[in-house]
């Protein structure tokens, strides 16, 4: 931002923009910045934080107002934006322009943290500035005892086989360390730390941000610890995310009085978000307990033809919105195998789930039961858009998607599906074609095998 442009830090520009996001008029202040960004008037306005307001504003029909941050040319700008509706147009005010540094990556490659454990950030006297709450908790600590102490009030430091120090080096030349023996001090639990050192806009050392891991001796130590952290995320977040779900359900429906139908699709998508982070929490529960070392499953005798009744009917409310109709086997249908009811039931609502949000209305989900003298199946085809060779065994890969900006799952439930369906003695397969729909096959035994085999 030149320095004329500057002079409008204590005055006001005004814009307009229409319901398809053009900018229809502007003062000269919020031209330049929309040209600066590669816009013009009569195109959509090219500066995100401008459009996302005035879109908002017109979806809700109420005034929005907040402060944004700007992209502009070497510096940021930071304004307040006031997005007034008025009919199939938003009116945009800016005021209080400041010119702020832009954010810049540290120079050179960018260092190594390891992902999970306990974050913790310190500024530069080396004083606890952050703790990750969930896993705070989930390794018995308080994070409101330690914040604004020394970093050696939750850690105490130890030398390593050689004798040194890893963060002694560290702090010395101003590099990240990996591997430093540690004890967290309010439990005694031994960690290993790893940590980056985190510059400010000068480039001045402004403290160190990294992460505690448990050091385990062998793999039951480490599934205590995974325990205990999915537990701490359950309960953390849990009782939350049902609140914003049940508010955002009271909205939609309009229990406290009439709304406008694009407030109750806002409030809508609030609740579908809410419940795609209770499942996400699901999931990771469910992660936790199949990755643990001694997890099994009941083997019990099963009908696959019962659970895929009980399946369409969970479903059948679902299916209905979709315009997709669900086949089943018939009621007289018997297919007995070995497994876990319950497993068998989350993998088949996992499939059928998925086969519902990929088939067009008007076409079929098919739930179809087999079985021979070992093996028993049970497969859901649809109608979809398939899936390409390449991908087919990636879907089953942890967070893998095929279209990651697709609405829908974490990438977690055919992960989980195939553990589960394996975990039982069977397996999980899936063929397919790109423009042919997807089928998606579960074996189980028909005859219990052996835990010793």
């Amino acid at each position: 931002m030149n320095a004329p442009d500057m002079m409008i830090g204590a005055m006001i520009a005004h814009a307009v923009i229409d319901s398809n996001g053009v900018l229809l008029s502007a003062d000269p202040a919020l031209d330049a910045l929309n040209l600066r960004a590669g816009g013009m008037l009569g195109l959509p306005c090219a500066v995100p934080p401008l459009a996302n307001a005035a879109g908002l504003a017109q979806r809700l029909g109420v005034p929005v107002c907040h402060r944004v941050t700007v992209a502009d040319d070497e510096t940021d700008v930071e304004l307040w934006i006031r997005a007034q509706p008025e009919g199939d147009r938003v009116r945009l005010a800016a005021s209080g322009w400041i010119e702020v540094p832009a954010w810049r990556p540290a120079a050179g490659p960018a260092p190594h943290v390891h992902e999970g454990g306990l974050c913790w950030e310190t500024d530069a006297s080396l004083r606890l500035t952050y703790l990750s709450v969930v896993a705070s908790r989930a390794m018995g600590l308080d994070p409101a005892s330690v914040l604004g102490r020394p970093l050696t009030v939750l850690f105490g430091f130890s030398e390593d086989a050689d004798g040194a120090m890893a963060i002694l080096d560290a702090l010395a030349r101003r590099r990240p360390f990996n591997n430093q023996p540690a004890t967290l001090r309010p439990t005694l639990r031994p960690v290993t730390l790893s940590a980056v050192i985190r510059p400010d806009l000068t480039g001045s050392f402004a403290g160190l941000t990294g992460t505690a891991r448990a050091a385990v001796a062998d793999d039951d130590d480490e599934d205590v610890l995974r325990s205990a952290f999915t537990a701490g995320l359950d309960s953390a977040l849990r009782s939350s995310l049902t609140r914003i779900v049940a508010d955002a359900d009271a909205i939609e429906l309009q229990r406290d009085g009439p709304i406008s139908a694009d407030y109750a699709d806002y409030a809508a998508d609030i609740g579908s978000a809410g419940r795609h982070l209770m499942s996400l929490i699901d999931d990771l529960i469910d992660l936790q307990a199949i990755e643990r070392s001694d997890f099994t499953t009941a083997i019990d005798p099963i009908d696959l033809a019962d659970i895929a009744g009980r399946t369409a009917n969970l479903l059948s409310v679902r299916a209905e919105h979709a315009g997709v109709a669900i086949d089943r086997p018939p009621a007289e249908a018997v297919v007995p195998a070995m497994g876990d009811a319950r497993r068998v039931l989350q993998i088949m609502v996992n499939l059928v789930g998925n086969a519902l949000r990929y088939s067009p209305a008007g076409e079929r989900v098919v739930i179809e039961t087999s079985m021979g003298s070992q093996i028993a199946r049970i497969t859901v085809t649809d109608r979809g858009k398939g899936i390409a060779t390449v991908d087919q065994e990636r879907i089953f890969d942890k967070f893998e998607r095929i279209d990651p900006t697709e609405a829908g799952g974490n990438g977690l439930g055919l992960f989980i599906a195939r553990r589960l369906a394996r975990a039982m003695g069977g397996d999980l397969t899936v063929a397919s074609a790109v423009g042919e729909g997807a089928r998606f096959t579960l074996t189980l035994p028909t005859r219990q095998a052996s835990r010793d085999q």
